[in-house]
């Protein structure tokens, strides 16, 4: 089993740590800044630096490489799932998009919006997509991490546009809309829970989130409310994140919602029990009133940063 991992600027995908791990380790990171964004990752590893992405001509390009690799494992993100069925056509092989096990005997791939998993006796070769956040990630240290060879694809070893056949173009490269983006996929996250007065309270967060860059999440007990979908329900029901920033107002931290947490760079939480489990687990724990300081805290953000500086000049 052999991950590919598609790169961009030296950022790995969501899920691709994931997709390594199910290859135990074996991966091949293709795009640009390959060799920086191996350093997340804990195995065996090829990076091969093709520049920006073409799914079309990367998937010739590592025709040669995968042929006699008989499962391949790419992760679910948008690039993933660009280039997956370039490689499963150029490979001949049968693609099972969605899977959330691969094995050598048998893929578990999730159909009906996750309603029902379906259980495949696996082909001898195949090509198959990891939804991101199903399997979790084994830890990375120094020794574990080997990149074996870095490799450069030039005009002259990239197949050519006949050969690669027709491909995508970039015409424009738009930033995610935090406001509709996957949980799975967010990089900060404001959520709220019990602690929170009233669902009007979300519509802050949302507005917190969209001065922050950052996308609203919430617990169970919430979205049983109504207060939000519950798309947005983090835990070990709802979506499993990994964000390298997590905001949490009024969550105690039930080991149902802390689980789904992945391993954030940076937690704050604000809660009136400073010791409930989250504000235990927060890199900044702030013990206050959500409520207020919520409010506060959007005061604040949305008061223009020349105001801000002329009043702390003015107070002397």
């Amino acid at each position: 089993m052999l991950a590919v991992i598609p790169v961009r600027d030296g950022i790995l995908p969501a899920g691709g740590a994931e997709a390594a791990c199910e290859c135990y380790g074996r991966a091949v990171l293709i795009g640009s800044g390959t060799v920086a964004a191996a350093a997340s990752i804990a195995g065996e590893l090829r990076c091969i630096e093709a520049g920006a992405f073409s799914p079309g001509a990367w998937a010739h390009a590592l025709d040669p490489i995968l042929t006699a690799e008989p499962i391949v494992v790419l992760p679910s993100s948008a690039d993933g799932r660009d280039l997956a069925p370039r490689l499963a056509a150029v490979l001949d092989r049968p693609l099972f998009a969605g899977a959330i096990k691969v094995t050598e005997r048998e893929v578990v791939v999730a159909r009906d919006g996750g309603l029902t998993m379906h259980t495949v006796v696996a082909p001898e070769r195949f090509v198959a997509t990891l939804q991101v956040g199903v399997r979790g990630v084994d830890p990375v240290t120094s020794e574990a991490t080997a990149a074996t060879s870095v490799e450069l694809l030039t005009s002259e070893t990239m197949p050519t546009q006949d050969a690669a056949g027709a491909d995508a173009g970039v015409v424009e490269v738009l930033g995610p809309d935090v406001a509709s983006i996957d949980l799975a996929e967010a990089t900060r996250i404001v959520a709220g829970g019990a602690g929170l007065d009233g669902s009007g309270r979300f519509d802050q967060l949302a507005k917190l989130g969209e001065l922050l860059g950052a996308s609203v999440g919430a617990t169970r007990v919430i979205t049983d409310r109504g207060w939000i979908g519950h798309e947005r329900q983090i835990g070990t029901t709802g979506v499993v994140v990994d964000p390298r920033l997590y905001l949490a107002f009024g969550i105690s931290g039930a080991v149902q919602h802390t689980s789904g947490l992945g391993d954030p760079e940076h937690i704050i939480s604000i809660n009136l029990d400073a010791h409930c489990p989250m504000m235990q687990l927060a890199d900044l724990a702030v013990v206050a009133d959500a409520n207020e300081l919520l409010d506060e805290l959007i005061d604040l953000l949305a008061t223009p940063a020349i105001t801000r500086i002329t009043m702390v000049d003015t107070d002397g």
